[in-house]
């Protein structure tokens, strides 16, 4: 253990003073004979800087040797004494060096003592260990690894959050590489271990470190399903490309229970609400977790937006708003049209007029067409806004972020009516005149050959 030991003073080889006499405990041998005994000086001080010769103690005041000693002052404990400190005077024994300690010198003493300890035991240390402290050391300085590209195929899990080390020991333990050590000293070495993320990852056995992590590094080596979903898609569509695309069961996505999807408190099902983008999909991921994904990534984009808030302002509900969303995406367009039909919905809606949206008729018939007949806008539904005033009961698509964002905030005009008078290349003219409405009509049914 680094520092002093609890209860030692680090005061190496210091011993206390006994009381009494000073002498030696009876029998021990002092210089190989048992010592005469010596008066102890008063207060245990040197005199002259040596311990007086044995001898009667004169009484106080009493000449010595003939004459009256003169008083030698009494120095302060480290004072210096005649110009210099007084050096002590070689111990004759055991109990002559328990009087002459001195505390400082004594720290330095058991100083050195411990530093030759530690000195002495690192070198035994070493000549014990030989050999076996290169067997201890080798792991991490030449830790085993295969050599070459292995082979095989082995599919390994990196779980979120993993040092490289824990790459490391999970590459081990499936046979990859050699030893967890080499793949760490790899990815040190290079400097990426921030670059490993998590996933499932098509590796071979027996790879030598580095290519077992360059195949980390390499995108092509994750085994995922990405799967694109493009704004306007219906829910319908939605599950029948996430089942095609990833192996899912159409029938498990289908009948996933919606309270495990984290849909906003105001949906009233999963239409509208599975935001368009891509998703990568990993083994094990089940359908509700895909769906969840979805649902989180439309609450990221209606906290972007400020959907509640913004739709409050507009004095819609976030349901409703969501829905002229899924119109305006519907209708397509490009992005300059959205603020545009966005307003043509609102002013109709202040009117009182029927919105007569042509996706609405066909989401109530599950179509997708561009042709839309007399017989097509008398259909028998609630999404029928030919035949029913105000905005239909709920979204009709899965709009983006910019049709959001249009649905909050329109553009501002009087036009009451649009026309996509050209769909190969998206062009839709806006009027407020009945007359011009019609015209558009006529060009955009000659551009799609109808009569």
């Amino acid at each position: 253990m680094n520092g002093t030991p609890e209860d030692e003073d680090d005061v190496g080889d210091v011993i206390p003073f006994r009381s009494g006499d000073g002498a030696p405990e009876d029998g021990e041998p002092q210089g190989g004979r048992r010592p005469r005994p010596e008066p102890e000086p008063e207060d245990g001080e040197p005199q002259g800087g040596r311990r007086p010769r044995s001898g009667p103690v004169p009484e106080d005041g009493e000449p010595q040797g003939g004459r009256r000693p003169r008083p030698a002052p009494v120095p302060e404990d480290g004072e210096l004494q005649g110009g210099k400190r007084p050096r002590p005077a070689p111990a004759p024994g055991p109990a002559a060096a328990e009087a002459e300690v001195i505390p400082l010198r004594a720290r330095r003493r058991g100083a050195m003592r411990k530093a030759g300890l530690v000195s002495a035991g690192l070198v035994a240390g070493v000549l014990a260990l030989g050999v076996g402290a290169v067997a201890v050391l080798k792991p991490y300085l030449s830790p085993d690894d295969f050599d070459g590209p292995g082979s095989g195929t082995v599919t390994v899990r990196i779980a979120p959050g993993s040092s490289a080390e824990a790459i490391g020991s999970t590459l081990a333990e499936a046979g990859v590489v050699a030893s967890a050590r080499s793949f760490v000293n790899a990815a040190e070495k290079r400097a990426v271990s921030d670059r490993l993320r998590p996933g499932h990852y098509r590796l071979r056995k027996g790879m030598a470190a580095g290519a077992a992590l360059d195949l980390l590094l390499a995108p092509a080596s994750r085994v995922v399903r990405r799967v694109t979903l493009p704004e306007g898609m219906r829910v319908s569509e939605v599950l029948a490309r996430v089942a095609k695309q990833t192996g899912l069961s159409l029938k498990e996505l289908q009948g996933v229970d919606q309270a495990l999807i984290g849909l906003p408190k105001y949906a009233q099902g999963l239409e509208g609400f599975l935001f368009p983008a891509t998703y990568e999909i990993e083994p094990g991921d089940t359908a509700v977790d895909v769906l969840a994904a979805m649902a989180e990534r439309f609450a990221a984009a209606a906290r972007e937006v400020g959907l509640e808030e913004q739709a409050a302002r507009m004095h819609l509900t976030p349901l409703q708003a969501v829905t002229v969303a899924s119109m305006i995406q519907a209708e397509g367009g490009t992005d300059e049209d959205y603020p545009k039909i966005s307003r043509v919905i609102y002013n109709r809606l202040a009117k009182g007029t029927k919105l007569e949206i042509d996706s609405t008729v066909l989401y109530a018939q599950n179509r997708r067409t561009l042709k839309i007949t007399e017989r097509d806008t008398k259909v028998n539904s609630l999404y029928n806004t030919y035949v029913h005033k105000g905005l239909p009961p709920g979204p009709i698509a899965n709009p983006g972020e910019k049709a959001l964002i249009a649905a909050l905030n329109p553009a501002e005009g009087d036009w009451h009516w649009f026309v996509t008078t050209d769909p190969a290349h998206r062009i839709t003219k806006f009027t407020n005149k009945e007359s011009e409405f019609v015209r558009y009509r006529e060009e955009l049914n000659k551009n799609l050959g109808a009569s």
